[in-house]
C-alpha cells in the first residue's frame, strides 16, 4: 500500500462508515466481562433471529447501497459499565440496554431495531429515572473517553472501521511529514507521561533512545498489568488493538527501530487473539512489514505471552522474560533506553501510553494539552472496583477529584454505607481517606505523591465503613510477598517479615513495638529494594499506618477490632446447656462473660474478641463457636 492508495482506501472506508451509519446497527459489548456474562450467545441469537426474517447481517462496514433492508451487527470492545453487563447498544437510536440475556434478542430486534420502541425494563434506571441513551447515564457524564472512545463504538477486529475513524492517519503523518526529532519534540511538548505507574515523560524517553548510536533498537509495549483489580490495558488491547500498534509504529519511526514486542500475560487470551488479528490485518494491508507505504521504513511487531509474574511488569524483568530468561530485574543504570532488550536501546511504555500517541500526532499538541492539568495533561483510564455502586472501566481528565469518581461516576457506596477509603495504584499505591482534603484531591501524578499515594497502573479499589484497613494492608502485602522474585534481600526477606507482623496484628497478638518495626522495615525496603516494585511494595502499609493508625491500635492495644469482629459472629451460650460453672468467665481474657454462680452466663459482643477460650473451657459444650 502506497500513500496514495492509503488515501483512496481511507476515503472509501469513510464513505462506507457513513453509509453504515444510516443502517440499524447493534453493538454487543464483547469485552471479557460481558463475554463471561453471555455476550457471545446474545450475538449468535441475534444473527439467528435475523436469519428467520431473511434480514441480511453485515459484520464489516456496509458498501452495498442496493440493499434496502440490512442490519449491521458488531462485537465491540468494553463499554466500561461492567456492573451492568452484558450491554447492547443500538444505533442510530443511541439506546443502550443493560443486563441483556439471550432470550431478550427476539424482543430487541422486533420492538427496538425494527419497531423503534424502547424496552423500558432493559434500560438503566436510577432513582426512578430512566436513562435509555448512554451519554445521559450519570456513570458516563463526567468521563472524557479519548483512548477508550472507540472501544465501545467500533468492531474491535475491523481495521477498515479503525481507518475510517482516523486510524493510522497519525502514523502516515509521522512517516511522511515529520522527522524523527519532530516526532519526539511533539511527544515532549504534549506532556504525555507514562501511564504504567511512574509517570515519566514519554517524549524524553523516546528522544533519549533516538540519540543512542546503535544499528538495532526495539520498541516494547508493557501489557502485563498484574495489579489486582486492574483491567485498563486489557480492555484497550481487546477493544482498540490497532491504536496500540499505531503508537508503537510511530515510536519506531521516531527512534529508528524496525521491530517491536507486545508483552501480554497469558491470562488475557482475548487480548492476545485480537492483537494477533490486528497485526495480521495491518500486515495484509501493507501497514506493517517491509517498506511500509513504499518508504524505506520497515517495522514488525511480535506478541510475547508472559506466565503471569507480577515482577514482569517491571521493565528490565519484562525484557529478560522476552529474551527467554527468568523475569528478574537488574541494577540500573544503565537505563532501558541504553541497555534494554538483548542489550540494545529500547523504548518501553505501557499499552495506554502508546494508545495516546496516534491522537497526539493526528490532533496536535495543543488539543492534548487542553485536557487535564498543566503538569499531567490528557486523560487516565481507571478500573473502578470495590464497595461502589457502579464498578467498571472509566476514563477521566487528569485532575478529576476522587469525590467526582466515587460519588458522581461511581454512584456512591453500596447499601448506603459510609465511604471510608480508596486504595489507588494497587500493591504499589497507597490509601486515601474520607477527609475533605483527600476527597477533593486531583487525580494526577504530582498531587497523589503529596499524600504518599500514586496513580500506578490505575486501579481504584473503593472501601466502605466495614473494611478493616489493617486487613487491607495485609492483603496487598501478602500479594507482594508471594510475587517477589527473590533477587534482592530487602524485598525477599523484608516483605516476609512485614507479612508475619501483620498476621500477628490481625490475630490480636501484636504489640506497639510491632508498629515501630513495621515502619522501620517499610522505610528500609523502600530505600534499598532493587526495583521499583520492591521500593513501592510497602506503600499500602505506610499509608494505612499514617491515616488509619487507630485501627492498628485497636488490634495491638485493645486486642479487639470492632470492624473485624463485626464481620465475624461471636460465640453464643446455649441457656439450656449452661450450668453456671463459671469456667468460661474465669478464662475470658477480655472479661466479656458475666453471670452468677449456677446461673446462665452471657457473652458481651462488644468485648468479645473471638479468641475461642470460652469454647475450649466449657465442660458442657454449651458454647457454640463462631462460624
Amino acid at each position: 500500500m502506497t500513500r496514495d492508495s492509503f488515501h483512496v482506501f481511507q476515503a472509501n472506508a469513510r464513505n462506507a462508515l457513513k453509509q453504515s451509519e444510516q443502517v440499524p446497527s447493534i453493538l454487543i459489548c464483547a469485552g471479557t466481562g460481558c463475554i463471561a456474562g453471555g455476550a457471545m450467545k446474545i450475538y449468535d441469537n441475534l444473527k439467528t433471529e435475523c436469519e428467520k426474517r431473511g434480514l441480511p447481517v453485515y459484520v464489516g462496514l456496509k458498501h452495498d447501497t442496493d440493499a434496502e433492508k440490512s442490519l449491521h451487527v458488531k462485537m465491540s470492545g468494553c463499554h466500561g459499565f461492567c456492573e451492568m453487563g452484558p450491554l447492547v447498544h443500538i444505533e442510530p437510536m443511541g439506546v443502550m440496554y443493560i443486563h441483556v440475556k439471550p432470550e431478550d434478542c427476539h424482543e430487541i430486534l422486533e420492538k427496538t431495531v425494527l419497531g423503534g420502541e424502547i424496552i423500558d425494563r432493559l434500560v438503566y434506571h436510577l432513582d426512578g429515572v430512566a436513562y435509555p441513551r448512554q451519554e445521559d447515564i450519570p456513570f458516563y457524564k463526567k468521563q472524557h473517553r479519548v483512548v477508550l472512545e472507540n472501544c465501545g463504538s467500533s468492531d474491535a477486529e475491523d481495521i477498515e472501521e479503525y481507518i475510517a475513524k482516523g486510524g493510522y492517519a497519525g502514523f502516515e503523518k509521522a512517516l511522511f511529514e515529520m522527522t524523527d526529532e519532530e516526532i519526539c519534540r511533539s511527544i515532549i511538548d504534549s506532556g504525555l507521561r507514562g501511564r504504567g505507574g511512574g509517570g515519566f515523560p514519554a517524549g524524553q524517553k523516546w528522544d533519549g533512545a533516538r540519540k543512542q548510536k546503535s544499528e538495532k533498537k526495539y520498541i516494547v509495549c508493557n501489557g502485563d498489568e498484574g495489579d489486582p483489580g486492574a483491567f485498563m490495558d486489557r480492555s484497550i488491547m481487546e477493544g482498540n488493538p490497532h491504536s496500540v500498534l499505531e503508537g508503537m509504529m510511530i515510536a519506531g519511526r521516531a527512534v529508528g527501530s524496525d521491530e517491536g514486542y507486545i508483552y501480554v500475560r497469558a491470562e488475557y487470551p482475548l487480548a492476545v487473539s485480537r492483537l494477533k488479528a490486528a497485526i495480521a490485518k495491518a500486515e495484509e494491508y501493507g501497514l506493517l512489514g517491509d517498506h511500509v507505504m513504499g518508504t524505506d521504513f520497515s517495522f514488525r511487531i511480535h506478541v510475547n505471552m508472559g506466565a503471569g509474574a507480577f515482577v514482569c511488569g517491571e521493565g528490565s524483568a519484562l525484557t529478560a522474560s522476552i529474551e527467554g530468561n527468568r523475569g528478574m530485574p537488574r541494577v540500573k543504570p544503565p537505563r532501558t533506553i541504553e541497555h534494554g532488550l538483548w542489550a540494545e536501546p529500547t523504548v518501553l511504555n505501557n499499552v495506554e501510553t502508546f494508545a495516546n500517541v496516534p491522537l497526539i500526532i493526528r490532533k496536535g499538541v495543543d488539543w492534548y494539552r487542553s485536557i487535564g492539568t498543566k503538569t499531567s495533561p490528557g486523560t487516565k483510564a481507571f478500573a473502578l472496583t470495590g464497595n461502589v455502586v457502579n464498578t467498571g472501566l472509566i476514563e477521566v481528565p487528569m485532575g478529576t477529584t476522587i469525590r467526582e469518581v466515587v460519588f458522581d461516576i461511581g454512584g456512591g457506596i453500596r447499601g448506603g454505607k459510609k465511604f471510608k477509603a480508596v486504595q489507588i495504584g494497587g500493591p504499589s499505591g497507597g490509601a486515601t481517606t474520607a477527609s475533605r482534603e483527600h476527597l477533593d484531591l486531583p487525580l494526577d501524578f504530582d498531587s497523589l505523591k503529596s499524600i504518599g499515594a500514586m496513580i500506578g497502573s490505575g486501579g481504584l479499589v473503593v472501601m466502605d465503613e466495614d473494611t478493616c484497613m489493617v486487613e487491607t494492608a495485609r492483603f496487598f502485602m501478602e500479594f507482594t510477598q508471594k510475587e517477589s522474585c527473590g533477587k534482592c534481600v530487602p524485598c525477599r526477606e523484608g516483605t516476609k517479615r512485614m507479612l508475619e507482623i501483620l498476621d500477628r496484628i490481625i490475630d490480636n497478638k501484636g504489640t506497639l513495638e510491632d508498629l515501630d518495626l513495621l515502619e522501620e522495615l517499610a522505610d528500609t525496603i523502600s530505600k534499598t529494594a532493587l526495583c521499583g516494585l520492591g521500593q513501592s511494595a510497602c506503600k499500602p502499609v505506610q499509608s494505612t499506618l499514617k491515616y488509619f493508625r487507630d485501627e492498628y491500635l485497636a488490634h495491638v492495644v485493645d486486642h479487639h477490632c470492632p470492624i473485624c469482629n463485626k464481620e465475624k459472629p461471636h460465640p453464643t451460650i446455649d441457656p439450656e446447656k449452661c450450668k453456671g460453672c463459671g469456667k468460661c468467665r474465669k478464662n475470658c481474657p477480655m472479661e466479656a462473660i458475666t453471670g452468677a454462680a449456677k446461673q446462665v452466663h452471657v457473652i458481651d459482643p462488644e468485648k468479645c474478641i473471638n479468641c475461642g477460650a470460652c469454647v475450649t473451657n466449657c465442660p458442657f459444650g454449651a458454647i457454640a463457636a463462631s462460624k
